[in-house]
């Protein structure tokens, strides 16, 4: 049976094995107060941090998991957890073949991506926004982002033997949606200097600015990348952080208003069973 909080919360519907589990928080359930009303999850958005804690052990509490929380800095840097992994290191991604250990993205806009395989081996979750998923800045080569440095991690694990992306099962959380994310000329270069098709995902809009579709250009890049079994996200309303205000916290839509706004997360790991 769900606790009270992970009722108000997202289990994600998919096809893996049943001792994977997974999570995507809303921003109901909590205790704090405005403008994180009210299970804000983010340390660095202002809120009071004894609220911050509270929301935080309300999730470990509610998954039944130890969520570790990175500090997401839009790079490609892939953490290997385990039970001892303390919060706060700079990674935009993190892998675990270890049960009960949760790994953990925090958003209010950019894209969580989760990712496990058909045995349930391992679990490893993904922070996409634009330029993480561009791969701008990061060293890797011309459009190498954090999917593709997460899917390499779990490609080369040791303990798997013979893993190959079409292996992979992934899941694209809620994230602002195409009728809500107006970017620039460089946005669009970016992702089409990598891959023409990806033409696909920007409608212009006013000037020289798009509305750009982030989930159908992260599936673009997992099907690319080799991977077929990809879930969530179909870039409808009902997955837009920006529109759903009710449900979703949006840096986007509060951040000029209000000066700030919460974090919500995505979770997933291996019962302990």
């Amino acid at each position: 049976m769900m606790t009270p909080l992970v009722a108000q919360g997202w289990v994600p519907k998919w096809p893996v094995a049943s001792h994977v589990k997974a999570y995507f928080s809303t921003r109901q359930g909590g205790v704090s107060l405005s403008p994180w009303h009210s299970l804000n999850l983010g340390d660095h958005v202002g809120d009071q941090p004894a609220h911050v804690a509270a929301n935080r052990s309300l999730l470990a509490q509610g998954i039944g998991a130890a969520p570790v929380f990175m500090k997401q800095v839009h790079g490609s840097e892939v953490l290997d957890l385990d039970a001892q992994t303390p919060h706060g290191l700079a990674a935009d991604a993190c892998w675990t073949a270890q049960p009960g250990v949760a790994c953990t993205i925090m958003v209010a806009d950019c894209l969580p991506v989760l990712f496990t395989d058909a045995k349930g081996s391992w679990v490893a979750a993904a922070h996409a926004g634009w330029r993480g998923l561009a791969g701008i800045g990061m060293g890797m080569g011309l459009g190498l982002g954090v999917l593709e440095a997460t899917l390499a991690r779990c490609l080369s694990s040791a303990s798997i033997a013979g893993l190959v992306a079409a292996d992979v099962q992934v899941w694209l959380g809620p994230c602002i949606g195409p009728q809500a994310f107006e970017v620039g000329a460089e946005v669009r270069a970016a992702f089409c200097a990598f891959d023409p098709a990806a033409e696909q995902a920007f409608v212009p809009y006013q000037g020289t600015t798009y509305w750009a579709d982030l989930a159908w250009l992260a599936r673009l890049r997992l099907q690319r990348a080799g991977v077929t079994a990809i879930y969530g996200n179909d870039s409808t309303p009902a997955w837009c952080t920006h529109t759903q205000a009710s449900q979703f916290f949006s840096h986007r839509r509060d951040a000029a208003v209000l000066g700030t706004t919460g974090r919500m997360a995505a979770c997933i790991w291996l019962d302990r069973g």
